[in-house]
């Protein structure tokens, strides 16, 4: 019908502008948590990214920071499919999430200085158990590349300098 057709086109376009609505690290953050994804031994199938959720990226003297959820969702191909644009999904199977975190220095290809990310369901990912160690992880990553990282630890120049040359 019609009407189903353009739903389809609107959910398209919809997919489209998640995509379009995110900066360019924002895509290499996803592109790279699907790699990561696909490089685990029990995961025998593709998977696309269904949507992106909660985007934070803050920019200081020391980088850019990246956080972001990436739904995914679970596709009738192997992982090992060459043609990867005809592979539907398949709703009836679980939809893992990953929160991944990294910190991108400001050169003009920006290298990332640290990363982290957990994968699992989401209901998984909300344990508070969980959620604060993800919180944790993610600060550090944030601070990755700041001055205070620089390997001077307080007294450690004072107790450097009284050893025997």
């Amino acid at each position: 019908t019609a009407g189903m057709k353009r739903l389809l086109g609107l959910a398209v376009a919809v997919l489209a502008l998640a995509a379009a609505g995110q900066s360019p690290l924002q895509r290499r953050v996803v592109k790279d948590v699907l790699e990561y994804f696909h490089g685990r031994s029990n995961v025998q199938f593709l998977f696309r990214e269904q949507s992106v959720e909660g985007a934070v990226e803050r920019v200081d003297s020391s980088g850019t920071f990246v956080q972001l959820r990436l739904n995914l969702a679970p596709t009738a191909c192997k992982k090992q499919t060459q043609r990867k644009q005809n592979c539907r999904i398949v709703e009836k199977r679980r939809k893992p999430t990953c929160l991944a975190c990294y910190k991108f220095d400001n050169s003009d290809v920006p290298k990332v200085l640290d990363k982290y990310h957990n994968c699992g369901p989401s209901h998984h990912l909300a344990v508070k158990e969980i959620k604060h160690r993800d919180e944790a992880e993610c600060r550090a990553v944030e601070e990755a590349g700041k001055a205070s990282d620089a390997l001077y630890l307080p007294g450690m120049f004072a107790f450097s300098k009284g050893l025997p040359a």
